[in-house]
Parts: structure tokens; C-alpha cells; sequence
């Protein structure tokens, strides 16, 4: 993830998780390459006293980290009347968007966030659940042609293991002001599997290595079909009958339009 001469903008919102990130991309390790690190914080406009704002820049300056602090109104404003749809992807879209920007400004190229295995399997059902696909967060991904790649340290850590570290390390807990944290999707979807590794301790850990294990062959997957001219249109291919044969297959959705996308395009 991390190569020599890399300049590493490492986004920083306050929380353990990326407390945590930001302390162990900078710990000693053999055999690492010599790169530089950049703290972002991009203050949301919850607090208007901004106590966790003047927190985590004290915290900064006595780690001696070289950081960048913005204070904005994008939270406010994605849940404000101006807009009526998800705030969440709207608060991630413009809070990425700044983060690609300062990254341009101080010449980083690679952008690390604090996802951990948790987050990535969080998305992946997020994404099944609410934009309709499977997808999810990965560990390595290039952007703009490769101008840029974000980077997941943590993507196989568990979030158990981050939080043991945060309190080991004592670091400073921050309260999240976002009026939705406790309330999302991703909240959601965070107790739906703690109940379920209620009766199946393995949960998480199976659907983590499912995402490995993918038989296209058992997928309603994509086809391009030649219409006339140089136009081309999408349908949905079946599911092929080895192993059995599928029945009802007419009760299966095609309907492939979008209304929203949730996870990796959508939540940092």
C-alpha cells in the first residue's frame, strides 16, 4: 500500500479508528519505506463551540504530526431543508471531494482512511441492502488514472482489535455530533450482525471470506446485447442450471434501475 517517496494524507475525523490509523502509520517498522504523513481533519459544523475540534488539534500538536484542519458546514448543510434526500451521501460526497483536493494542494498520492474488516463487511451488505449490488470497501484502490490511491490499512483488522488498541493506547475519545451516527444504515446493519453472532459467533468472519469465494456461475449476471446502429443495450443473463435446476426464475427481479448508492461511492 505504502511505497518509497510516498507523501500519505491520512483522514483523520476525530474517532479511535482513525486515531488509531494515524498512530500506527506512523510507528517504526523494519523493512518500511521512507514516506511522510499529512493529518486531515474536515470539521463537519456540529459543534458550534468546536470543543472536539480544539481537541483533536491539541492532540496533533503534542503527537507532532503535520496536519491540515478545515472547519465547514458540509454536515449541516447535507442535513439541512436544501436537501431531501440521503445526508449521508452528501456529507461523504463533499467531505471526499475536500479531502481529494488538500491532497492535490500538498502533493500526497496516497490517501489512507481508518475502514476496518467490520466497515468492509458493514458495506458489503449495505450495498446489497440499499443500492442493489455487491460491492464493497477495498484495501487498495486507484483513482483518477492512478494520480491517487486510496488506501485502507486496517481492512483486516477487526474493529474489536482497533478499539483494544485505542484504549490500550489511551487515546482521547471524541463525541461524534452527526444527529444520524447512532441511527443509520450502517447502524443498522451493525446491530442486525451482533444479533445474529448471537446464535452464530462466525458470522462476520463468513461473510468476510465469502466475498473470496465467489461463484459467478451461480449470479444473475450482465450481458451486452447489439441493437441496431452503434447502440447497445444491457439485459440480465440466467443463472446457469448446473447443480440443479432453478425454479420460478420468473419470480426473480431483473429490475436493474438505480435510485441511490450507498458504501464505497458513498460513506468514507
Amino acid at each position: 500500500m505504502i511505497d518509497e517517496g510516498d507523501r500519505v494524507l491520512v483522514g483523520v475525523s476525530g474517532g479511535l479508528d482513525s486515531l488509531v490509523l494515524l498512530d500506527l502509520i506512523r510507528t517504526p517498522m523494519l523493512f518500511l519505506p521512507s514516506y511522510s504523513v499529512l493529518a486531515v481533519n474536515i470539521d463537519l459544523g456540529f459543534d458550534e463551540d468546536y470543543e472536539t475540534y480544539k481537541a483533536l488539534e491539541t492532540y496533533l500538536n503534542g503527537g507532532g504530526y503535520e496536519y491540515v484542519m478545515e472547519k465547514t458546514d458540509i454536515g449541516t448543510f447535507s442535513h439541512s431543508d436544501k436537501n431531501r434526500k440521503n445526508p449521508c451521501f452528501l456529507c461523504s460526497r463533499l467531505r471526499k471531494k475536500r479531502i481529494i483536493e488538500i491532497a492535490e494542494d500538498y502533493g500526497c498520492n496516497k490517501i489512507a482512511f481508518a475502514h476496518h474488516k467490520d466497515d468492509i463487511i458493514e458495506t458489503l451488505l449495505l450495498n446489497m441492502f440499499y443500492a442493489r449490488e455487491i460491492s464493497t470497501m477495498v484495501p487498495n484502490q486507484s483513482i483518477f488514472r492512478g494520480k491517487f490511491h486510496i488506501i485502507r490499512p486496517l481492512a483486516y483488522i477487526t474493529e474489536e482489535l482497533v478499539k483494544k488498541y485505542a484504549r490500550e493506547q489511551l487515546f482521547p475519545t471524541m463525541e461524534n455530533r452527526c444527529p444520524t451516527s447512532r441511527i443509520s444504515k450502517r447502524m443498522y446493519i451493525k446491530n442486525l450482525l451482533n444479533e445474529l453472532e448471537k446464535d452464530n459467533k462466525d458470522i462476520r468472519e463468513n461473510i468476510f471470506k465469502s466475498m473470496t469465494h465467489v461463484k459467478t456461475e451461480y449470479l444473475l449476471t450482465k450481458e451486452v446485447v447489439a441493437v441496431s446502429g452503434d447502440n447497445d443495450r444491457e439485459r440480465t443473463r440466467k443463472p446457469s442450471l448446473v447443480g440443479g435446476e432453478i425454479h420460478n426464475i420468473e419470480e426473480i427481479s431483473l429490475d436493474m434501475e438505480r435510485d441511490g448508492k450507498v458504501g464505497e461511492k458513498e460513506i468514507l
